[in-house]
């Protein structure tokens, strides 16, 4: 009774479509999430940049505006650390979730991304299964959450 009842929900809570903006320059990572949400059958919409300059060239047209951000640390020109100091200052763009999708499990970036108001740190298991796993949760997790519309 309960696995049914499970199952209707997570049904129910994954119906919801996000707008996800992943900024991420390993190709490998980007088809690995793109993979992931195929194989859990969402149909959550993926704009993809490959760093931090052109992450924000993006969000500068209202259409790209994402439901949340994934944002992985180790990037060439804007970093994850700085590109979410600039984001946390904009009037608007502050308040789109963004959590770090990372191999850094480096205390001090965990702190400094805290510190300027990063939504979630998560760590990139290596094994497939568990990588999707997390990225499930994840997106369960912020389907159900009220989100601003900008």
């Amino acid at each position: 009774m309960y696995a049914i009842l499970y199952c209707l929900i997570n049904i129910i809570i994954m119906n919801k479509v996000l707008k996800i903006m992943l900024i991420e320059d390993d190709m490998i990572e980007v088809m690995k999430l793109n993979r992931a949400i195929l194989s859990l059958e969402l149909s959550h919409k993926i704009i993809e940049a490959n760093n931090g300059e052109e992450a924000l060239k993006l969000l500068k047209e209202k259409d790209n505006i994402p439901d949340i951000i994934l944002l992985d640390l180790n990037m060439p020109k804007i970093n994850g650390i700085e590109f979410l100091s600039i984001l946390k200052k904009h009037d608007t763009l502050k308040y789109v979730p963004t959590i770090i999708l990372t191999t850094s499990s480096n205390q001090r970036d965990l702190l400094a991304c805290y510190e300027i108001g990063v939504a979630g740190y998560i760590l990139k298991p290596l094994k497939y299964e568990e990588y999707v796993s997390k990225i499930e949760k994840l997106l369960a997790y912020w389907s159900i959450n009220e989100l601003k519309k900008i």
